[in-house]
């Protein structure tokens, strides 16, 4: 009988995110005595504040992470990661009992697997969340949603809102949130000037107030963007930025327009409106989790999706030839779905 449980989550912001109602299922299993959440130090911000956070074992790196598993010593594991090292390193840990996704060619490394279909050889796009829940299934665990569902304290936000409010927002001015960049790669960039025509029409139909936001690194695409807007568009470039922080933003804004990258799914968690552009991926795998949530692309190109980090043709037309005007569509279907989901729950809109 398998008492203690570790769970390997994701390495990326968004699979993090779309990996909570698993974890959460998981410590609310009355089949565990003991639940561990194995996390790169990093991304424990997305965690924190709510139930999920006492069951944190952050991990610095690969060798930490197999010395840790070695420490616990739990009787199976679940790998919510895909990557051949996370399982690798369960194996090493000689971990009894490893079910996770039968990809990244660690089959044999598994002892309970979930097979994705494949038709001609070639693997069907399955949405992210489906194939970790089928995952989390193989141990007995079984989500009621798939939403992702995160927490942030009271002092976080107001620490926001303070910061805001001292760059200018006044108060009680309904905002809206941009993150442009995309760590993913260039092929999922959006030009600047895009960007901020979209903000600058949201501002002028809806009165929200843009603030531009992004990781380490992407403050110059924060000021470009920012730059480009005619609206008073604040950005937080030169402000402290991590992800509760980031959270505690996210969960205060009227809408929020991002690339194909992790803060979608923050707001998804918060049931933010949400407008994100689609590029090189397979719009399957990334599919809406929520009807907070709108994806958008550039429709009949051959070349996409192809998966790459950079356009392997040099012309970048998934993203390039995506314009303004069908984010700005897609913005009124996922405002338009939100309010009818608040006339029908009865909320004030």
């Amino acid at each position: 009988m398998m008492e203690h449980l570790a769970i390997r989550a994701p390495n990326w912001v968004g699979d993090l995110a779309m990996a909570t109602p698993i974890l959460r299922a998981a410590l609310a299993n009355d089949g565990w005595g003991r639940v561990d959440i194995i996390l790169r130090g990093h991304l424990v911000g997305v965690l924190a504040d709510g139930p999920l956070e006492s069951a944190i074992v952050p991990v610095t790196s690969s060798a930490d992470e197999l010395a840790t598993l070695k420490r616990l010593a739990p009787d199976g594991i679940l790998l919510l990661s895909n990557s051949f090292g996370s399982a690798l390193r369960a194996w090493r840990a000689r971990i009894p009992v490893r079910a996770g996704t039968a990809l990244s060619g660690r089959r044999w490394l598994l002892t309970h697997a979930v097979v994705p279909p494949t038709r001609g050889g070639r693997r069907i796009p399955v949405p992210t969340p489906h194939l970790m829940r089928d995952a989390a299934g193989l141990l007995g665990i079984w989500p009621r949603t798939l939403v992702p569902a995160l927490d942030v304290n009271m002092e976080t936000r107001r620490e926001q809102l303070g910061t805001l409010e001292r760059l200018g927002l006044g108060a009680g001015e309904p905002f809206s949130v941009c993150c442009p960049g995309a760590a993913f790669g260039s092929a999922k960039s959006w030009q600047p000037e895009y960007f901020a025509h979209v903000l600058d029409s949201l501002y002028e139909q809806h009165g929200w107030r843009p603030v531009v936001t992004g990781g380490p690194g992407e403050e110059p695409l924060v000021e470009a963007v920012v730059r480009c807007a005619k609206s008073p568009a604040i950005s937080l470039s030169k402000e402290a930025r991590d992800l509760e922080r980031l959270k505690g933003l996210l969960a205060q804004a009227a809408f929020l327009l991002v690339s194909d990258s992790g803060p979608r799914y923050m707001a998804e968690a918060f049931g933010v409106p949400c407008v994100a552009l689609v590029g090189p991926n397979f719009i399957e795998v990334t599919a809406r989790i929520s009807e907070t949530c709108e994806l958008v692309r550039r429709p009949g190109l051959e070349c996409a999706p192809c998966l790459e980090r950079t356009c392997p043709l040099g012309h970048h037309r998934c993203m390039t030839e995506l314009t303004p005007d069908l984010v700005l569509e897609a913005a009124e279907r996922v405002l338009a779905r939100c309010a009818s989901r608040d006339t029908e729950q009865g909320v004030a809109t």
